[in-house]
């Protein structure tokens, strides 16, 4: 049986895809280094991450994207990956104004009273026990998945939690890096 946690966050298609097939992949490779780094800290808040991406440009494919995201978030040490965290609301709270994190998080938006209620209960017993804000990969799962993976989760070790943030960040990552490269070349 899936554990709450493993169940699928849908993530962007792996077809090839080269850099002059995709023009946002086109424009990102030559960005300005400014514009670039705004760009992927709107994806991922780790400077560090984004300093990675950033010296491996230019990409030939959105593949060769994905795993420099892969290779960047592995390498991430623990306070990287607080400060990547530090990017994301807690999950039944989007950011005003934020379309992507509303956008991700819509799961919870019909989330009943009492859901909403558990979910504050549990992201602040969360909060308490890790020092941050519980994170998953939110698009695609309903607010009973995330209440559900915020139970099982509360119980890891912070070694164990640390991981599986770091897999969920590189989730979000792609989701949002496949969007960037749709975007711009919309």
């Amino acid at each position: 049986m899936r554990s709450p946690s493993d169940a699928p966050c849908r993530t962007a298609t792996e077809a090839p895809v080269t850099s002059t097939s995709v023009p946002g992949l086109t424009r990102f490779n030559t960005s300005t280094d400014s514009e670039a780094q705004a760009v992927l800290h709107e994806v991922c808040a780790s400077s560090a991450w984004g300093g990675e991406l950033l010296a491996r440009r230019p990409y030939a494919t959105v593949e060769a994207l994905f795993a420099a995201s892969d290779a960047a978030m592995a390498e991430l040490t623990a306070e990287d990956l607080a400060e990547a965290m530090a990017g994301h609301p807690p999950i039944g709270r989007p950011k005003p104004g934020d379309p992507t994190s509303s956008r991700e998080q819509s799961g919870m938006a019909g989330a009943s009273e009492e859901l909403r209620a558990e979910m504050l209960e549990l992201n602040l017993a969360y909060q308490d026990k890790f020092g941050h804000v519980f994170l998953i990969c939110a698009t695609g799962r309903t607010g009973e998945q995330m209440r559900d993976a915020v139970r099982e989760r509360i119980d890891h070790s912070p070694e164990q939690e640390r991981e599986i943030v770091r897999t969920e960040l590189g989730k979000i990552n792609r989701i949002r890096l496949t969007r960037l490269v749709e975007e711009e070349s919309a």
